[in-house]
C-alpha cells in the first residue's frame, strides 16, 4: 500500500518531431509498481546543469512559441537543419530529462525497507516529481542534509574527483581549468587545496577571480585582463601543468593554454625545432562557447585535444573506486562539495520564457534548482 502516493504524477519531457521542432512539456504519467530492491523517491530539487541545457534547450531559443496552460506549459521551437540531422535518432522519441536530484523514499520494494523515509541522491529523468530508481543507484544523505543540498551530489563532485584521478593516472603534475568560477569550478578549487593538486583557475571577470581568491586559490588567471596570457604563462611555470580541463569548448582559449604550457616546457629544455619533447593535454568537457575551436599551431607537436565525459570516465573506473568516490562527496556536501543556486523553478515555472531566458545564459553564479513538488508556476 501506498497510501500518500498518487496513481499518476508529473514528468517534463522532450520530443523532436518528424517535422523538426523540438517540443518541451509536461507529462503525466503513472506511478509505476516497485519491484525487489527498488524505491520511489519523491523528488523534491533537481539542478539546470549546462549538460541538461543542451539536451533540454540545446538550440537557439529566440523564436520559441509559449502555449498550452499556466499548469501545463508547452514550448516549441525549430530546429537549424544541422541540429534536426545530429537528433535524428531522438525524433518521436518523448524523453523524460533531469541528469541528477535528491528526495525522500517514501515506498520501497522488497529488500529496500531500509531507506523508507531517507533522503537520497540519484541520477537521471530528476525533473519529475517522482522516480522509481533501484537501491545501487541511490547515495544515501547523512543525516541533516538536506534534499536541496545534496541535488548535485553527482555530476558536479564526481567530474572535480574525476579531473585529479585522470591527472595522476596520466603522471601529470598539476592542471588547468576554465570557467573556474561555475560550481564546478569552485568545488575543484577546495578539492585541489585538500589533496594538494597545484591548480591554475582560469576566469572571465575580475570578480569571479576575487571569489575564488577568497575561498583559497592561489592561480588565478583573468581572461578579460591585458596581462592574460603572461599571468598565465607565470602561473604554469609555478603549478608545472601540463594538463587542462576546458568547459568552453570554442573560441581559442585551449590553444592560449597549450601555448602557455609550451612557453613554459621550451624555456626549460634544450632548442628543438619541433618544439618540447613534454607533452600537453587539453581535455574538452563542455560547451559554453558554440564558435569553432581555433588552434594556432605555435605549440610544438607534443599535444593532445579530446573530448572528457563523466559517464565514460565512471566507467573506466573499478567498483571500489567508485564506493570510495561516492563516499567522499556524501561525507563533504556541505564543505568542499556544497553547490549554491541563484533561482528555484517549479516544473511549469521552468518552461516559462523568462526563465528560459535566464537559465540558457549559463551566467557564472546564477545556476537554478527545479523543485518539482512546488506546485505554482
Amino acid at each position: 500500500m501506498r497510501p500518500d502516493v498518487p496513481e499518476k504524477a508529473l514528468e517534463l519531457r522532450s520530443l523532436v518531431t518528424a517535422a523538426g521542432t523540438l517540443e518541451l512539456s509536461l507529462a503525466e504519467v503513472p506511478v509505476p509498481a516497485l519491484g525487489e530492491n527498488q524505491v520511489l523517491v519523491r523528488i523534491e530539487a533537481a539542478p539546470l546543469n549546462p549538460s541538461d541545457l543542451m539536451l533540454l534547450a540545446g538550440t537557439d531559443i529566440t523564436g520559441a512559441t509559449f502555449t498550452g496552460t499556466a499548469d501545463r506549459p508547452v514550448v516549441t521551437t525549430t530546429l537549424a537543419e544541422a541540429t534536426r540531422q545530429r537528433l535524428a535518432a531522438r525524433v518521436g522519441v518523448s524523453l523524460p530529462m533531469g541528469s541528477e536530484g535528491a528526495g525522500t523514499v517514501v515506498a520501497t520494494g522488497a529488500g529496500a525497507e531500509s531507506l523508507l523515509g531517507r533522503t537520497v541522491a540519484l541520477a537521471g529523468a530528476t525533473y519529475a516529481q517522482y522516480r522509481v530508481a533501484d537501491v545501487s543507484g541511490c547515495l544515501v544523505l547523512p543525516d541533516g542534509v538536506t534534499a536541496r543540498q545534496g541535488a548535485s551530489a553527482f555530476v558536479n563532485p564526481l567530474t572535480a574527483l574525476g579531473m585529479v584521478v585522470t591527472l595522476r593516472r596520466e603522471g601529470h603534475a598539476g592542471l588547468v581549468h576554465t570557467a573556474a568560477a561555475s560550481n564546478l569550478g569552485q568545488m575543484l578549487v577546495k578539492l585541489c587545496l585538500e589533496d594538494d593538486v597545484p591548480l591554475v583557475s582560469i576566469v572571465r571577470r575580475p570578480e569571479q577571480a576575487e571569489l575564488l581568491r577568497s575561498i583559497g586559490a592561489e592561480f588565478v588567471c583573468d581572461s578579460s585582463a591585458d596581462t592574460f596570457l603572461d599571468d598565465l604563462v607565470a602561473a604554469i611555470t609555478a603549478t608545472s601543468a601540463t594538463l587542462a580541463f576546458d568547459a568552453t569548448g570554442g573560441g581559442e582559449l585551449a590553444s592560449q593554454v597549450l601555448t602557455a604550457m609550451e612557453v613554459v616546457a621550451t624555456t626549460a629544455g634544450a632548442f628543438s625545432a619541433y618544439g618540447s619533447s613534454v607533452h600537453k593535454q587539453v581535455y574538452v568537457y563542455g560547451g559554453l562557447d558554440p564558435s569553432p575551436m581555433v588552434l594556432t599551431r605555435n605549440f610544438g607537436f607534443a599535444w593532445s585535444i579530446g573530448g572528457w565525459l563523466l559517464l565514460p570516465f565512471l566507467a573506466s573506473v573499478g567498483a571500489e573506486d567508485l564506493t570510495k568516490m561516492r563516499g567522499r562527496v556524501a561525507a563533504e556536501l556541505t564543505t568542499t562539495f556544497a553547490s549554491s543556486y541563484s533561482g528555484e523553478l517549479s516544473l511549469a515555472g521552468a518552461l516559462t520564457a523568462d526563465a528560459i531566458s535566464a537559465y540558457m545564459r549559463r551566467a557564472t553564479g546564477e545556476k537554478h534548482v527545479i523543485t518539482p513538488q512546488k506546485e505554482e508556476a
